[in-house]
C-alpha cells in the first residue's frame, strides 16, 4: 500500500523540478487596428527562449516574415504564406524584425524580442520604405 503514495510523490516532485513549458503568444494581422490601418497587434511582443509566435490573419492577403538585418546572427529567418498562419519558435535571444510582405511600405510592420535585445543597434540600422520607417521608430524605441 506504500509503494503508491511513494511513486506518487516522486512523480509530483519530478513534475515540480521540471522546466516550465515554453509559451504560445498571439499576434494578429488586422486591416485596421491600434495605430492605424494595415497593423500587427501587438506591433511589439517580448517572449522568453522557446517561446513561439502564431500570426494570425484576420483577413486575406496579410502574411509575416523577417526583415533581413533585423534578426539575431545565427538565427533562422521565417516567411509565411498569405492568408495562414504562422507559426515561429524563438530560440535565439535578440530582436526580430518581420513584416507583412506586401502591405510592408504601407507600414505594416512589428518586432519580436526574445530575451535581451543584444542586436538592437543593428535592427535599427536598417532601412525601410514609407511608413514602416517611422513605425519601426516607435516598436524598437519600446524593445531595450
Amino acid at each position: 500500500m506504500r509503494l503508491p503514495v511513494i511513486l506518487f510523490g516522486a512523480a509530483g516532485a519530478l513534475a515540480m523540478a521540471s522546466p516550465a513549458a515554453a509559451a504560445n503568444h498571439t499576434v494578429k494581422m488586422l486591416n485596421s487596428g491600434p495605430g492605424g490601418a494595415m497593423v500587427f497587434s501587438p506591433a511589439l511582443i517580448k517572449v522568453a527562449p522557446g517561446d513561439t509566435v502564431t500570426f494570425e490573419p484576420t483577413h486575406p492577403t496579410h502574411n509575416a516574415e523577417s526583415i533581413n538585418g533585423m534578426i539575431p546572427a545565427g538565427a533562422a529567418a521565417f516567411k509565411g504564406a498569405l492568408s495562414k498562419p504562422l507559426t515561429v519558435k524563438f530560440s535565439k535571444p535578440g530582436v526580430y524584425g518581420y513584416k507583412c510582405t506586401p502591405h510592408y511600405g504601407m507600414g505594416m510592420v512589428g518586432a519580436v524580442v526574445v530575451g535581451s535585445a543584444g542586436n538592437l543597434s543593428a535592427a535599427q540600422a536598417v532601412s525601410h520604405p514609407g511608413l514602416a520607417k517611422k513605425r519601426f521608430a516607435t516598436i524598437l524605441a519600446g524593445a531595450k
